[in-house]
């Protein structure tokens, strides 16, 4: 009735069942293998809100968007907000009117925002991307470990955490860092039935990258340099061939990321090169390949970039 499915995917029940039963989960799931169904079902089963850790603000919007859609009352708070927008999702939160919030890790850092919370009626922190707690991840975010007092200033309250990838090292520094308590663990298979793994020798690349475009003409798709001096040749280069192509790093104006990620997920431009700083946060049904022009530095972040 409220998510439009008939069945679950693998895993989702179980995890569900043991978040329902007040218990910690660690779940490694692949992008697209139903993570946000399974902090957003008890949300609306248990009593209270459901407080959704999130590094992505580009995501978060949409996130919130595709909940209210499904009927529930979703908020978020980050900086992306005026104050009065700010105010009213506080308002709202101590009136009990929200299932699902989302937050940035970053406010937990924020003095009063805690004591705030223990105010409140909680059923669940879910914690996204939970590899950003790990030093030995691949995108660490010194915000993230503001997590680590939430099961000592939260005894009563579940806590799962989740992400795409992550090693056995990285699973057990996430589990000690945000301390979970006897976790449920699930580590979903990351072998995806719908994508198809190619590696060549690199050699003569920009011929090779146009030889590959022109097999794929017309596809929407993501090729990643390791630096921005490599992102910005290779753009100016593509547009030269009369390719339709934006560039994506963190030398960029906040204004123009914004604007070149809008035109690529918007279908405005066909070819994003970015570095990866760009990963995190795109929400495309249409992306048909992602060329990586440059070795990635490990196995791990290579298959999180694809």
């Amino acid at each position: 009735k409220v998510f439009g499915f008939q069945s679950f995917r693998p895993n989702q029940e179980t995890i569900i069942k043991n978040i329902l039963e007040k218990k910690d989960v660690f779940a490694v799931m692949p992008t697209g293998g139903g993570k946000s169904l399974c902090y957003q079902l008890p949300a609306r089963m248990m009593n209270g809100t459901t407080i959704v850790i999130s590094p992505l603000i580009s995501l978060m919007k949409d996130q919130v968007d595709a909940a209210i859609e499904n009927g529930m009352s979703a908020a978020f708070l980050n900086s992306s907000l005026s104050t009065q927008e700010m105010s009213d999702v506080y308002k709202r939160l101590k009136e009990n009117d929200l299932e699902l919030l989302y937050i940035a890790p970053e406010r937990f850092a924020m003095p009063g925002f805690l004591e705030m919370l223990k105010s409140l009626p909680i059923s669940l922190f879910a914690i996204d991307e939970a590899h950003c707690v790990s030093e030995w991840g691949h995108d660490f975010r010194p915000d993230y470990l503001s997590l680590c007092n939430l099961t000592r200033t939260f005894p009563h309250i579940p806590v799962s955490a989740f992400t795409a990838t992550a090693t056995q090292k990285v699973q057990r520094d996430i589990i000690n860092k945000i301390a979970l308590r006897s976790p449920y663990i699930i580590r979903a298979s990351f072998n995806r039935q719908n994508l198809f793994y190619q590696v060549k020798s690199k050699a003569g690349l920009e011929a090779q990258i146009i030889g590959f475009l022109k097999e794929h003409a017309d596809e929407p798709g993501i090729i990643y340099r390791t630096t921005r001096d490599s992102v910005t040749k290779l753009t100016e280069f593509l547009v030269d061939q009369g390719i339709s192509a934006l560039p994506y790093h963190a030398g960029l104006s906040p204004e123009e990321r914004k604007n070149n990620q809008e035109a690529f997920s918007r279908d405005r431009v066909t070819i994003i090169v970015a570095t990866i700083a760009f990963g995190m946060g795109i929400d495309k049904s249409n992306v048909r390949f992602v060329v990586h022009a440059d070795l990635p530095k490990n196995i791990e972040g290579y298959y999180q970039e694809t």
